[in-house]
Parts: structure tokens; C-alpha cells; sequence
């Protein structure tokens, strides 16, 4: 065991047996050679756009299955399960909220590992009571068994990531992740992005500035994730009021009940493959009650 985790950089929980996939190569999102791409045209308010969406197909059996309809949800019986990582620095409460929603079948994905840069944060403790692997990154002082941005690219290759979920995550995503991972990367902000963003704005710090700005609304913001603090594309927000009489733990309170609602429904939408891309580059998500409507 000793060697693995010298190896491999987890921190297993001693009951967790070590998962290790040496016959699989790093997982790059790559287009797979078996799929076919078509035009959808949407009643979205956007109307002059075009957008493209990947029909779905799978093996069974050794056949192809497509399913090939543009106006029905895509079955997830033809849509593989998805591994997702999260990244937590601190209490992991939106971690909690996307790891339950799995269990209940809400989220067609499972948490397969989890990355900290802190080993006692109460995110890694949840994933140790859930039998939930925990690595460390980046490599630091106080956390010496951490891995390099190369070592972590290539582990979450050996766990097979689909997606990566940044669940109050304070360390900024090194470039190869980002490559590697292209378009797969979300964060949650608790702002109206693109305010009060950005670095050192995180944690009740945001909360605080809001309410010093004298803003009336607030609320969390769900974003694609690229090389800067806070920058990457809108994929989801949802509005709260700024109070009068709000202290910023107040603020804090009513804002983080939106965000696990809101970070359980994008998530969702990621498994369940119902992001599409308008045709300047923003991301829209399928509604599953109504696929024609995109938000």
C-alpha cells in the first residue's frame, strides 16, 4: 500500500482499496471517430443561430446504437454513465449536494474521485466516509505527497474523467488540465458573474463586497473554467435579493441554498449531454422537460 500511494499520490481511507487502471492511457477529449454531428435549429430567442449537437451513440452487443431524433430527450438507455472529479478546499457542501443527487439517480454520473489541496478539509473527510478516493494537488510544503499538473492529468486519465466539478476549489487550474479537459471543467461562483470576480474575490470576501456595493441582486454563477480566475464562459446563474439589513453571512446563507440547486441541475445537464453551443461561442442547456427550449 505504501507503494501505491508514493506511486499514485492517494489518500486512501485504509478500509478504500487503491482503484488503479495501468492498462488505460491518458484520456484526452478527443472527437471519437464514431459519431455524426447535426444541425439544430432552435426557437430560442437566439434565433438566427445554428447549433450543433453530437448525436449520441453507444456499443451494445458490438452494434452501434444512435439515436438519432432532434426533437426527443436523448435516452440516457443509449447515454454512458459519466465519471465525474470533484475539486474541494474547504467543507464541500455543494460536493455533498452533487454526490446525493448521484445516489438518487438525479444525476446520471458518479463522483469517482476527489482532489484537494488540503487532505483534512471537510470535503476529502466526506469522500473518505463515502469510500470516495482522495488525491492531493498541487505539491506543497505543507502537503508533500501532492502531485504535479502532469501527474494529475495522467491519474484522472487512469480513473477515465469525464468531467471535472470545481466544488470550492481556490487553487487556479493549471494549463495541461485545462488542455486536456477542454470544454469539460466547471466552477461555481458565488456572484453575478463577471462581478465580483476574479482573484481574491471567493468566500464570504464576495459576500461582503456585494453588500458594500450596494447591489440588489446577487447570486451563484456556474461557468466553463479556463486559464484565469472566474473568466470562463456562463453556463448557468440564478438570481437572489440583496436585503437591506443583510450581514454578509446572511447573504452567504441564501446564497449557497441556490447553489446546490442550481450545481445539481448543470451537472445534470453535463451527464446527460444536453449542452449545446450558439453559434457566437456561449453555451445553452437543453431543458429535459422540453428539449426545444434552451436557458
Amino acid at each position: 500500500m505504501e507503494a501505491q500511494c508514493s506511486l499514485y499520490r492517494v489518500c486512501p481511507n485504509p478500509s478504500v482499496p487503491l482503484i488503479r487502471s495501468p492498462n488505460h492511457l491518458l484520456l484526452l477529449k478527443l472527437p471519437s471517430p464514431n459519431y455524426s454531428r447535426s444541425i439544430v435549429r432552435t426557437n430560442h430567442p437566439y434565433s438566427h443561430s445554428v447549433c450543433l449537437r453530437e448525436n449520441i451513440a453507444c456499443r451494445k452487443n458490438g452494434q452501434m446504437i444512435v439515436n438519432a431524433s432532434l426533437e426527443g430527450e436523448v435516452s440516457r438507455s443509449v447515454i454512458r454513465k459519466k465519471k465525474l472529479a470533484v475539486f474541494v478546499s474547504g467543507g464541500g457542501s455543494n460536493f455533498r449536494s452533487i454526490h446525493e443527487a448521484s445516489l438518487e439517480g438525479l444525476i446520471y454520473g458518479e463522483t469517482v474521485v476527489v482532489v484537494t489541496n488540503r487532505s483534512g478539509c471537510g470535503g476529502a473527510e466526506y469522500a473518505r466516509t463515502k469510500n470516495v478516493p482522495v488525491i492531493l494537488f498541487p505539491k506543497t510544503k505543507d502537503e508533500p505527497h501532492g502531485l504535479s499538473a502532469s501527474e494529475l492529468v495522467a491519474t484522472l486519465g487512469n480513473f477515465e474523467i469525464d468531467f471535472i466539478i470545481l466544488a470550492g476549489y481556490l487553487k487556479l487550474i493549471p494549463l495541461e488540465l485545462i488542455q486536456a479537459y477542454s470544454k469539460s471543467i466547471v466552477n461555481i461562483h458565488p456572484s453575478l458573474l463577471p462581478a465580483f470576480g476574479g482573484k481574491g474575490y471567493y468566500g464570504m470576501k464576495v459576500h461582503k463586497a456585494v453588500i458594500d456595493s450596494g447591489a440588489r441582486f446577487s447570486g451563484p454563477t456556474i461557468h466553463l473554467v479556463d486559464e484565469h480566475f472566474d473568466t470562463g464562459r456562463i453556463l448557468a446563474q440564478r438570481v437572489v435579493p440583496v436585503l437591506a439589513n443583510d450581514a454578509a453571512e446572511d447573504l452567504a446563507a441564501r446564497v449557497l441554498k441556490e447553489e446546490h440547486r442550481l450545481y445539481v441541475e448543470v451537472v445534470a445537464a453535463l451527464c446527460d449531454e444536453r449542452i449545446v453551443w450558439r453559434a457566437d461561442g456561449v453555451p445553452l442547456i437543453r431543458s429535459k422537460e422540453n428539449p426545444n427550449e434552451l436557458y
